[in-house]
């Protein structure tokens, strides 16, 4: 956001009024008012908007990356822009489409349905809101029903999830948090239910998510209108937001 100020004040006293506003959903007239009541001045707020930390390309020009992103028309219906930014690095973009790809491909009893449970309830943990997004638009697009999207948060508590399914999504919650907080009693159940290939599949989509959670958190990467629109509609019980995403 940008601030006219009536009255200067030192940068680092300045600095640390824009810091008290990051990654809050506040309007133009709260902000103004913090402004005022913080700094003792007025100010006047000109315009106010998220960016991210670095803007996505428009599209993809490496004809090798578009090829692997025809992936996420399937799963997302679109290239989602965390993807158009890690393009400014082909090399990036490219290592780590094939690595989705093949963490996503199923070879066990996991689906592409719980696959994308698992990285919610990931994501969840860790608190990235584009990724939240995303990850229920992904299950959404391979079948979930409604009541296993809206109730994933809290499945725990849900008839809608089986007993095997809930061992991995508290397996998911636990290796998803920092530090890591996996119990042995955790891992026990887990291996009741899953064989150790099915495991390695779940790590890797709790890995893989743990990339993308602090890359599009750090970057505040802009949310499609796509993502957007799913999370508003199926997200509602944890009051979900785009916050910095925009």
């Amino acid at each position: 956001f940008y601030l006219a100020e009536f009255i200067k004040h030192p940068q680092a006293e300045f600095k640390s009024v824009l810091d008290s506003f990051y990654g809050k959903n506040l309007n133009l007239q709260t902000i103004q008012n913090k402004c005022n009541a913080l700094m003792g001045c007025n100010l006047l707020v000109l315009k106010f908007e998220y960016m991210p930390l670095i803007k996505p390309l428009n599209k993809i020009s490496d004809p090798k990356v578009q090829d692997l992103v025809d992936f996420f028309n399937e799963t997302l219906g679109f290239c989602p822009n965390s993807v158009l930014t890690m393009q400014i690095r082909p090399e990036i973009a490219k290592a780590f489409v094939k690595l989705n790809m093949a963490v996503m491909e199923n070879h066990g009893k996991l689906t592409p349905e719980f696959k994308r449970l698992i990285a919610f309830v990931s994501s969840n943990t860790t608190g990235c809101r584009y990724c939240q997004a995303h990850t229920i638009r992904a299950a959404d697009r391979y079948g979930s029903s409604r009541q296993r999207l809206q109730k994933a948060w809290d499945f725990e508590n849900q008839d809608c999830f089986t007993l095997a399914e809930k061992a991995a999504l508290r397996f998911t919650q636990e290796a998803s948090a920092v530090p890591v907080n996996t119990k042995p009693s955790t891992e026990a159940e887990l291996k009741l239910y899953w064989s150790d290939g099915d495991v390695v599949e779940m790590m890797g989509v709790i890995a893989l998510f743990g990339y993308l959670n602090r890359w599009n958190d750090v970057m505040a990467t802009s949310i499609e209108e796509g993502a957007k629109a799913s999370a508003e509609d199926l997200l509602k019980e944890i009051s979900w937001s785009s916050g910095k995403h925009g």
